[in-house]
C-alpha cells in the first residue's frame, strides 16, 4: 500500500505557501546596427508556489516517522543513535545538493543512501537488523528532503521557477530511493 501511496502520490503536489515577487526587469531599445540607445527598467509580477508532494515527501515521512516511533519502543538509546546518523545524513546531503535553474535540487542518487548505510553500520553495528533497517530509512528519507531541499528551499526561491516541490522529482526520487535503498542494504 506504501508503494502504490507514493507512486500515485507523486504526481500530486499540495500548495503550502506563495511567494510574490516584484522584480526590475531590464529593457534596452536597440538603434541602427544593433547598438543600445537605451535602458530602462519594467517592474514584473511573479510568483513562486511552494508545494508538497505527496509521494516524495509526506508519505516517506510518515512511514520514517512510524520507523521512530518503532525506535523508541526499544530505548531512547536506539532513537538517539538514528538522529545521529540522520544529522550526518543530512548534513552530507546539503554539502553535495546544488540548486539548479529550471530543475530543482540536484544530488548524486546514491549519496544518501550509501551515507545512511555505512553510518548506520558504523554506528549500530551491536543494532538488530531491524534496528539498522528503521534507522538508515530514517536518515535515508530526512537528509535529501531536510539537507537538499528544505535547507537549500530560499536559494531555489529566489531562481525564476513557478512551483517549487519539496520531495518532488519524481516518483522514486532521492528520497524515496534513499529511504528504501538505505533499507535494503542495512
Amino acid at each position: 500500500m506504501a508503494i502504490l501511496g507514493i507512486v500515485m502520490g507523486s504526481v500530486i503536489n499540495y500548495p503550502i505557501y506563495r511567494i510574490e515577487k516584484d522584480e526590475l526587469q531590464p529593457q534596452s531599445s536597440f538603434g541602427p546596427l544593433g547598438m543600445s540607445l537605451e535602458r530602462t527598467y519594467q517592474r514584473v509580477q511573479s510568483s513562486t508556489v511552494i508545494a508538497v508532494n505527496v509521494g516524495g515527501c509526506v508519505i516517506p515521512v510518515a512511514l520514517a516517522v512510524l520507523q521512530a516511533v518503532h525506535l523508541a519502543r526499544h530505548g531512547t538509546e536506539q532513537l538517539l543513535m538514528a538522529l545521529a546518523v540522520a544529522a550526518i545524513s543530512i548534513a552530507v546531503c546539503w554539502r553535495v545538493a546544488r540548486p539548479m535553474e529550471g530543475i530543482g535540487i540536484l544530488i548524486p542518487g546514491f549519496v544518501p543512501p550509501l551515507v545512511s548505510v555505512l553510518v548506520t553500520w558504523l554506528l549500530l553495528s551491536q543494532a538488530t537488523p531491524e534496528q539498522r533497517a528503521a534507522t538508515a530509512f530514517i536518515a535515508g528519507v530526512t537528509g535529501p528532503l531536510i539537507g537538499a531541499d528544505l535547507l537549500h528551499l530560499k536559494e531555489m526561491t529566489k531562481t525564476p521557477v513557478a512551483m517549487v516541490s519539496i520531495g518532488g522529482a519524481g516518483t522514486f526520487d532521492g528520497i524515496v530511493l534513499s529511504g528504501i535503498l538505505a533499507a535494503l542494504l542495512a
